[in-house]
């Protein structure tokens, strides 16, 4: 009785501690890479070191606090390439690409900067160019880290690279919900430890009784 009791009570204790401690997902303040895609937005599958758009093609980036790329905030408004390149003529040996730079708000901003007013431009590069190349032939100076990680744009933010913050998020969108970042929270292992120890003490209580 004494082993089932101590069990049991340990059971309770798990329970109460895992449904009462919230876990706390940490953002970070970062430029993420978006492809326009009909009339909506998906966030880019290579890095813009990388990808080599085509004539006709929208990309966006947005400065924002965000979990990782399912949470990540959309550049705003409604744009096409037309709307962004209209003026600029076809050519053979260069292509068109409709860039779309939101810095984001002030809510996102580092501590001190103010973030410029969102901007579109049509960049004319090479055919092979990358989305990198196009983005430095309309906006400058551009900002890397080490890790060829894009840290500012039109030297936006002024210091900083994908720095971790705390207890701040933006909203994800109503359709999605992410849990990839939700890791066992502090009353999860908390309760490890209370049913551990009582555990451990359900035995001793049982030899003690045997033996007394």
């Amino acid at each position: 009785m004494i082993r089932r009791g101590s069990l049991l009570l340990a059971t309770v204790l798990l329970t109460l501690a895992v449904g009462t401690t919230p876990s706390h997902a940490a953002g970070y303040r970062y430029w993420s890479f978006w492809d326009r895609d009909g009339n909506r937005w998906t966030y880019a599958t290579q890095g813009p070191s990388t990808a080599r758009p085509s004539d006709g093609d929208v990309q966006g980036f947005r400065f924002a606090v965000s979990e990782d790329s399912s949470d990540a905030t959309r550049p705003r408004g409604d744009t096409t390439f037309t709307m962004i390149c209209a003026k600029t003529p076809a050519r053979d040996d260069r292509k068109r690409i409709a860039l779309v730079i939101d810095f984001g708000t002030a809510k996102d901003a580092p501590s001190g900067e103010t973030p410029p007013a969102p901007r579109t431009a049509c960049a004319v590069v090479p055919q092979d160019a990358t989305t990198a190349e196009a983005l430095a032939s309309v906006v400058k100076p551009l900002r890397y880290d080490s890790s060829a990680l894009l840290c500012a744009i039109g030297g936006y933010p002024q210091k900083g690279c994908g720095e971790q913050v705390t207890g701040k998020k933006n909203p994800a969108p109503a359709d999605k919900k992410d849990t990839t970042n939700e890791g066992p929270s502090v009353g999860v292992w908390a309760g490890a430890a209370v049913v551990a120890a009582l555990g451990a003490a359900a035995i001793w209580q049982t030899r003690r009784h045997r033996h007394g």
